[in-house]
């Protein structure tokens, strides 16, 4: 199992054995401290046997908290404080961890094994509960390497994941193999299985004199959080850097932390080969590397990459991305830039990437579902000065202000008909992916959606707390972050997602993110003296990978290749619509047309997303060896 996973952690090896159960762990050295890890641990004089992929973003508190001499807290890697943290609290030691982890820790007394995953599930760990023997592991390819565990793929999930769905529940990609949840535990006794949530954020709402003192209070949050996750063992730190707010907050926050020591940010900007988009996308930034540059170049500590699209057909790199993810990857396009700046960032030494990929759900919410909340909440007045002065500020126009106010109450074929008549459109998720036909009479997505207690429509609702915790927890990221550590070398960090950011955000009152009647308004706040002003004033979004069509016409060819090789695959043929796929291909649009929304999602979405499915679910359908 340690050696399928080798690739996770290629620099240390080891485990331990006590007849009824074994640990083990790869160790990639990322952290100063892990010079000192020697796991598998033991703990409370032999009773406990941890395992864990950790990075703890509060070791100072923690080492206070535990009484643990500074001078003796430099010499311990992150899991012997996390062990040390369990020896005093158990279970409760969840309300004292801040940072990333999944981990396993055995109790010889209680003869119980439990396994948890940070709140966000930014580390990966899967598992097998099979006849008489139970499995962990960090990837599947880990509990594959066992004989007893056969390699299948999951069609339902694979199904989930072409029609959006959030990832729900404990199913992975592979039967037989289920993940434990971002923010859960599982604990295995002789009885049985156990499940239960220890990231349960609760709601209480901050309550400041001014707009300002929110700003303040999320700038020192977002500070603290970066400096965090600074840490490292060596080498130039990397970020990524768009024209949106999020990725601008962390890359000149890290480069304000840097630069009294002398240290240095480098930043990279996906651009396309070649700007074109224009007509209906006039509202996108195709090139979003001038605003980008506005950034970086008021920052003297600030190094400004531009990574341009590469010529690489979308999914050239598919049996790479099954190696390394075990999982599919759905959305190809962004996929190849965001690869292509692992590989330059790798090139130049970087081993840690910061992003700020969860920051349109925290600190920079927009603020816009204030409106519906106060409506449910019987604040007649205040939505009455909210909306006067969204208004006034040109955010909103009344007929927007009633729209968005009464959504969530609107029966779901008057809220469609209402969003046409607006000029916006409800996209049906059946057009943008390719289905076997034979499916889609027996599935509601809809009524799925409902049994989560999620919308299936695209509208604010009522409970931006509520909402917005929907959105962080029902999202999996931990392949993603084991992946791209094990192909590129790149420990990817977030900021945005840091627990205590995510906590003080979710409890802003709902207004604030709209104050002044303009969306988004914290984070404004946040950045008016960190970047230019005409970053901030930018009201488009970003079009990332506008020129995505242009290897997929070059490489028409090897696209109908790679549909023809999965048309003998019956779990592809059960799940996919091939004749479909095949006549996309056959009917190639004309040169010029791939602005239309009708071009871009049968071709960007259906065909490369189906592709990436389809060949997931053949290499899964193989065997063991």
């Amino acid at each position: 199992m340690l050696a399928a996973q080798s690739m996770y952690g290629p620099h240390a090896c080891d485990q331990w054995d006590v007849g009824e159960i074994s640990l083990g762990r790869c160790l990639y050295r990322l952290l100063p401290e892990d010079v000192f890890d020697s796991q598998p641990l033991e703990g409370a004089g032999g009773r406990l046997a941890l395992v864990a992929d950790v990075r703890l973003d509060n070791r100072e508190e923690l080492g206070a908290a535990l009484d643990i001499p500074a001078e003796q807290a430099r010499q311990l890697c992150d899991a012997a404080i996390l062990m040390a943290a369990w020896e005093r609290w158990a279970e409760a030691s969840f309300d004292h961890l801040v940072g990333v982890y999944a981990f396993a820790i055995w109790d010889r007394e209680r003869r119980a094994l439990t396994l948890a995953r940070d709140p966000l599930g930014q580390r990966a760990l899967h598992y097998h509960c099979g006849a008489g023997f139970f499995a962990f592991a960090s990837m599947p390819k880990g509990l594959h390497a066992l004989a007893e565990i056969p390699r299948a793929p999951d069609p339902d999930h694979a199904i989930d994941l072409l029609l959006e769905m959030p990832e729900l529940g404990i199913g992975s990609f592979f039967l037989g193999v289920s993940r434990v949840e971002p923010g859960s535990f599982v604990t295995v006794t002789p009885g049985g299985l156990q499940f239960g949530r220890h990231w349960n954020p609760q709601r209480r709402p901050v309550k400041f004199a001014s707009p300002g003192d929110y700003v303040d209070a999320l700038r020192e949050h977002l500070d603290v959080a970066v400096r965090a996750q600074l840490r490292r063992v060596d080498g130039p730190v990397g970020a990524h850097l768009s024209a949106g707010m999020d990725s601008s907050a962390v890359t000149t926050a890290a480069a304000r932390l840097l630069a009294p020591s002398g240290g240095r940010v480098t930043a990279f900007t996906a651009i396309p080969r070649e700007v074109g988009r224009g007509g209906e996308h006039a509202g996108y930034i195709d090139d979003e590397g001038p605003l980008a540059a506005a950034t970086a170049t008021s920052y003297p500590n600030i190094d400004h990459v531009l990574v341009r699209s590469t010529d690489r057909l979308q999914t050239e790199t598919l049996d790479r991305d099954y190696r390394l993810f075990d999982r599919p990857l759905v959305n190809r396009c962004n996929l190849d830039w965001w690869n292509e700046i692992n590989r330059q960032a790798r090139d130049r030494g970087i081993t840690v990437m910061l992003k700020g990929s969860y920051g349109n759900v925290t600190m920079s919410w927009d603020g816009l579902d204030a409106l519906p909340e106060m409506v449910a909440r019987g604040r007649l007045n205040d939505w009455w000065r909210l909306a006067r002065t969204a208004v006034a500020a040109g955010t909103l126009r009344w007929k927007g202000v009633f729209f968005l106010s009464l959504a969530p109450w609107m029966p779901d074929p008057m809220w469609r008909a209402l969003t046409h008549l607006r000029g916006g459109r409800v996209d049906e998720v059946w057009r943008r992916h390719a289905l076997n036909p034979a499916l889609t009479a027996g599935l509601s997505r809809d009524r799925r959606l409902r049994a989560a207690g999620v919308d299936p429509l695209p509208r604010y609702g009522n409970d931006s707390f509520a909402e917005r915790l929907s959105l962080l927890v029902n999202s999996d990221s931990g392949a993603l972050a084991s992946g791209r550590l094990a192909g590129w070398g790149i420990d990817e960090r977030d900021p945005t997602a840091d627990r205590r950011l995510v906590e003080f955000s979710l409890n802003i009152p709902t207004e604030q993110f709209m104050a002044g009647g303009v969306m988004r308004s914290i984070a404004r706040g946040v950045l008016a003296d960190r970047v230019p002003r005409i970053v901030l004033e930018e009201s488009r979004k970003g079009h990332q990978a506008a020129d995505w069509h242009v290897p997929m016409t070059a490489g028409r060819k090897e696209l109908a290749r790679q549909i023809s090789s999965l048309e003998s695959c019956s779990p592809v043929a059960a799940v996919l619509d091939v004749p479909r796929l095949r006549h996309l291909v056959e009917d190639w649009p004309a040169e010029g047309g791939w602005e239309r929304e009708d071009v871009i999602q049968p071709y960007r979405s259906a065909l490369l997303c189906s592709l990436s499915v389809g060949h997931f679910l053949q290499k899964a359908s193989g065997s063991n060896q």
